[in-house]
């Protein structure tokens, strides 16, 4: 599984950006008042990456051999993780004001940010440490 190593980080990577990038967009759609952000495609795609995204988060975990709630920064990751997808709910689901679905959006934006720094540092502080 080792060898597989780059592979999985890179598709992992790819993934991580593609939905980031999906949900940014969605998001300023939904802001913008477009109802074009409720498209099936803008709302089934970002799921098929996620799926991918955790799958090979969880594949990358057992060939590193560091486990969240083991490892201080994957913990961090699967905690941070939770908030997103939270904030990403309420920032995308009808049904809220404008106000807290753009407070949501931003508030999410910076989690997964943070998301970013903490993976690229391996370190629970990221950006700060």
């Amino acid at each position: 599984m080792t060898a597989y190593y780059f592979a999985l980080r890179q598709v992992h990577i790819a993934c991580a950006m593609l939905t980031i990038t999906l949900f940014t967009f969605r998001g300023l759609l939904m802001l913008s008042g477009s109802q074009l952000h409720r498209n099936m495609s803008l709302r089934v795609v970002p799921v098929a990456v996620d799926t991918v995204l955790l799958t090979t988060a969880l594949m990358l975990t057992t060939v590193i051999r560091q486990y969240p709630f083991a490892t201080g920064w994957l913990t961090t990751k699967v905690v941070l993780l939770v908030a997103y997808v939270a904030l990403g709910s309420i920032a995308l689901r009808p049904g809220r004001t404008r106000g807290v679905r753009m407070a949501a959006f931003i508030a999410a934006l910076a989690t997964v940010a943070f998301i970013v720094t903490v993976a690229r540092t391996h370190s629970p502080l990221g950006a700060f440490s």
